[in-house]
């Protein structure tokens, strides 16, 4: 029996990179996908063609509360519950410090920030006892790496703080919550061909870029009841940047 059957799981941002590799991931062990997308309809599309039936595609933009809200309505409504929650979605703001601007802080804080919040606590409304919440951060998280990073240091960062203490609030029902924290994985955002992937090479133990997969495989992981025991903690998988 597939570890995810008959379960139902909600994607933010699960038309392209990471995101899709989840949704694949997690509805080829047996679950049922709802998952969100704002600006790439075309390869929401294909994700659903892919998968079937058993997957539904939003339109939502994360930085819009109530969107993320009418998300989960949508996704119990189709498949009437929810079990697991991922919050992928995030984008990244890279400039001088001195070029910042009160709206680039906005932006980044509505999407990586403030979109789970507001998505976990509508979800915790349905889900049950054994529910999953994923929060997908960064490495950057405990690693700024360099300049043009401290918006989206900061707002992964907040990630830990928010896994943690939901992670203690939402114990006594079984719910587990974590954070999983790529490094360089190799994605339409974040080439591995590029002076900065061999860059980031020179400094990772093992040498070479992940995949999508390599992320997915361990959200579906903790989404299993072999990750029942897992709870508030961070899980950084960068192939030893961070070491």
């Amino acid at each position: 029996m597939k570890r995810l059957a008959n379960k139902v799981a909600l994607i933010t941002g699960g038309s392209r990179g990471i995101g899709a590799a989840i949704v694949k991931k997690i509805a080829s062990e047996g679950a049922q996908v709802a998952f969100t997308y704002s600006s790439s309809p075309e390869k929401a599309q294909t994700v659903k063609e892919e998968i079937g039936d058993q997957a539904l595609a939003i339109k939502a933009d994360s930085s819009r509360p109530q969107e993320i809200i009418e998300a989960i309505e949508k996704t119990i409504a189709t498949f009437g519950r929810l079990d697991i929650l991922i919050n992928n979605a995030g984008i990244y703001i890279g400039k001088a410090f001195h070029e910042h601007t009160l709206d680039d802080y906005e932006q980044i804080m509505a999407i990586n920030v403030r979109a789970l919040y507001v998505a976990a606590l509508e979800a915790v409304k349905y889900l049950p006892m054994g529910g999953r919440i994923i929060n997908i951060g960064s490495n950057m998280a405990d690693n700024a790496m360099g300049p043009q990073t401290t918006l989206y240091t900061m707002s992964k960062s907040a990630l830990s703080g928010f896994t943690r203490g939901l992670a203690r609030d939402l114990g006594a029902k079984g719910i587990t919550v974590n954070v999983v924290q790529p490094g360089p994985i190799d994605t339409d955002m974040n080439p591995a061909n590029t002076e900065l992937a061999d860059f980031l090479r020179s400094r990772m133990a093992l040498t070479d870029y992940g995949s999508g997969d390599d992320i997915a495989g361990l959200v579906a992981f903790l989404a299993s009841d072999e990750g029942k025991y897992i709870t508030g903690t961070a899980i950084t998988i960068d192939g030893g940047l961070n070491a």
